[in-house]
C-alpha cells in the first residue's frame, strides 16, 4: 500500500479531515460505517464550545516524520493504547467483535498493530487535555 494512502485514525478537526467516529457519554467512541469527509462550515460549528477533539474522531492522512507520535519508524499510539486498554484488564478470552470502522484497510494503527489496535480504539479520545474553564464576568 502507498504509504500516502494510509490514515491517522486519531486527527484533529480541520476541513478535509473526515469524521470517523462520535464520542459517546461513557467515553468510547460509536464508529461511524461510513467515512464523512469535513468542511469549513463543519469546523466552524464544531469549534464552537468545547473541543471537537473531545466530542469526535476524525482521520487523515498519515504524516509519518512529520508527526510528533512518529518514533523510531513507526507510530507509538497504538502500543500506548494496547498497553493502557490491556492494563485495564478486560478479559483476553472475551468475544471481541471488531467495531464498525470505515479506515480499517488504510488504518495506520490497524496496519501496525492488528486488531489489537482495533480493541483498544474506541477508548482513544484524541483530546485528553482538561477542560478550559471560562472566567466569571464580574457584575462591577
Amino acid at each position: 500500500m502507498l504509504e500516502s494512502a494510509i490514515l491517522c485514525p486519531s486527527w484533529r478537526c480541520e476541513a478535509g479531515a473526515s469524521l470517523i467516529g462520535i464520542i459517546l457519554a461513557d467515553g468510547t467512541v460509536a464508529f461511524s460505517k461510513d467515512r464523512i469527509v469535513i468542511d469549513e462550515a463543519f469546523v466552524e460549528v464544531a469549534r464552537q464550545g468545547r473541543s471537537p477533539e473531545k466530542r469526535f474522531r476524525f482521520s487523515s492522512t498519515c504524516k509519518r516524520a512529520a508527526c510528533i507520535q512518529w518514533t523510531e519508524g513507526e507510530c507509538c499510539i497504538p502500543d500506548l493504547i494496547i498497553k493502557e486498554h490491556q492494563e485495564r484488564g478486560p478479559d483476553p478470552n472475551e468475544p471481541f467483535v471488531l467495531p464498525e470502522c470505515s479506515i480499517r484497510p488504510r488504518c495506520r494503527w490497524h496496519l501496525q498493530s492488528g486488531d489489537a489496535a482495533c480493541r483498544a480504539c474506541p477508548e482513544v479520545i484524541t483530546d485528553r487535555s482538561a477542560e478550559r474553564v471560562a472566567p466569571a464576568l464580574s457584575a462591577d
